[in-house]
């Protein structure tokens, strides 16, 4: 099986002063890296624990 190309995406509610971006094309893991920084790494996430990261986010 070949790897997936990352579908890179940003959130619409994103600012322009601290922008992420979010891959989640591979079951998985999701990947998540820094827009302004796109060759400093990328971070992968089990999907189950980013859906948890989500959630907690929505109520901040």
């Amino acid at each position: 099986m070949s790897p997936v190309t990352p579908n890179w995406r940003t959130s619409s509610y994103t600012g322009t002063e601290n922008c992420v971006e979010v891959a989640d094309s591979e079951p998985e893991l999701v990947m998540v890296r820094d827009t302004k920084a796109r060759g400093r790494g990328i971070l992968a996430i089990q999907p189950a624990a980013w859906a948890v990261f989500v959630e907690f986010t929505k109520d901040r």
